[in-house]
This record gives structure tokens, sequence and C-alpha cells, in this order.
């Protein structure tokens, strides 16, 4: 994954309403939910929640899919995993390559050395 499409996906799961919405389709699972019922369930006007779904599929956190005259939103549970992979792959690996970028600053670790009087 490239920096740029990770920046784009946490952006946009950034905005509170895009949260609630992925939210509550990671809730209902692979099969994904009505576009009604996610309008019904987090009582978000049809034009508002078109643009927001879009904004969503457009980084490919959402797909939809039709079936006869109901659509369908589905979270992309891969496109989260990819993302949430790409966040932690080099977990603490400066730490033992000895990078002097990831050692701790002096001034913000915290001591639990008692006063001597």
């Amino acid at each position: 994954m490239q920096l740029e499409l990770a920046a784009e996906r946490l952006a946009e799961l950034g905005h509170s309403t895009r949260l609630a919405i992925f939210r509550h389709l990671v809730r209902c699972g692979p099969d994904g939910c009505r576009v009604g019922g996610l309008q019904e369930t987090l009582g978000i006007p049809g034009s508002t929640l078109s643009h927001h779904l879009g904004r969503l599929i457009n980084v490919g956190l959402v797909e939809q899919q039709r079936e006869g005259r109901i659509l369908y939103c589905l979270p992309n549970i891969d496109a989260l995993n990819d993302t949430i992979e790409y966040l932690t792959q080099e977990c603490c690996a400066g730490r033992h390559e000895g990078d002097a970028a990831c050692a701790p600053d002096p001034a913000l670790v915290k001591t639990n050395r008692s006063k001597v009087r």
C-alpha cells in the first residue's frame, strides 16, 4: 500500500458521519446492508448519505451491489485490514536496528525514583 492511499482512507474515516456509516456497515457484516436501511438507522438524509458513501467508495472502503431495485453497501474489510497493516507493519523495527530517531527522549521518560530526604 502507498502512503497516499493510506492517508486518503484515514482522512475519509476521520469524518464522524463517514466513520458512523463504516462502523454500521462493519456491524452488518460482509453482506452489508440496504442503502435505505442505512439511511433509516443513522438518520442521514439521502443526498448526504450518497455524498459520504461516494467518498468511502472512492477510497475503496465500501463497495455497492445491486439486486434488482435494492442497492446494498458492503464494507471492504480487506481494504481496512490493509490500511491497519500499513500502519503497523514496521512496528518496533527501528528499535531493533538501533535507529537513533526511535530512542526515547530522556526528558519525556517518567521515572519512578523516590525522593530521598
